[in-house]
């Protein structure tokens, strides 16, 4: 592979350390993308999934794995950032309504810094495990939000208005969590290094959404979910 192919083949991918983001990366591995990650401390509450996403470029064989560091504490709230009110245990109707471990305008944020980045190094594709089937019902999960944000990346990017403009992409948003399980597995993507977890810890809580919504994409594959919890 000459040096101007290899460029054309790089795509930037947004690595929580999360099951979706992971099985996200494998995707784009498969196509045959040289990953570059990009991992965010924005003052959330734990940093375990920080770990989770190093083991998982790792695996991976991520080209390069940047870990930024920004404060998102003072400017917004969310029980997810450690200045909010407790992580709440999931609701009985996931998916409706927006909880309080949104984080205002977080996608906005994370993706702008992903397309400064991509512009940077002549990636072509940003990858993002965006989901909107089994979520829990975030404005910023949504295909219409990734439309209309594919659209500014056109109009705000020099690569844009030269015609070539960095390609958002979002492979598991219409997949259910028990399909982006199976496909992992297929990539074999290491899905024993993910976390899903709110609330941190040696062992996941089992109780809120996150970890409802993934042992609920375990239980329907019939598969053990490889991860420990304390319930």
């Amino acid at each position: 592979m000459g040096e101007e192919e290899a460029m054309n083949r790089r795509c930037v991918v947004l690595l929580s350390g999360g099951l979706d983001s992971a099985v996200t990366a494998g995707i784009a591995r498969e196509e045959g993308y040289r990953l570059y990650a990009l991992t965010f401390i924005y003052g959330q509450r734990h940093h375990r999934e920080i770990e989770s996403a190093k083991k998982i470029a790792g695996s991976l064989g991520v080209k390069e794995h940047k870990i930024i560091s920004m404060d998102l504490e003072g400017i917004t709230l969310s029980s997810l950032l450690q200045s909010g009110e407790e992580v709440p245990d999931a609701r009985d109707d996931m998916g409706n309504g927006i909880p309080s471990t949104y984080v205002p305008a977080r996608n906005i944020i994370l993706l702008s810094y992903a397309l400064s980045y991509a512009e940077s190094i002549g990636a072509k594709a940003i990858f993002i495990g965006a989901n909107a089937v089994d979520y829990s019902g975030y404005p910023d999960c949504r295909p219409e939000f990734f439309r209309a944000l594919q659209e500014a990346f056109t109009m705000g990017t020099k690569t844009g208005l030269q015609g070539k403009p960095v390609v958002l992409r979002y492979p598991v948003i219409d997949l259910s969590k028990s399909e982006i399980i199976s496909k992992g597995m297929e990539l074999e993507v290491p899905l024993e290094h993910t976390w899903s977890c709110y609330r941190g810890g040696e062992k996941a809580c089992g109780r809120c959404e996150s970890c409802r919504l993934r042992l609920r994409g375990f239980a329907e594959i019939g598969m053990n979910d490889p991860v420990e919890y304390r319930a």
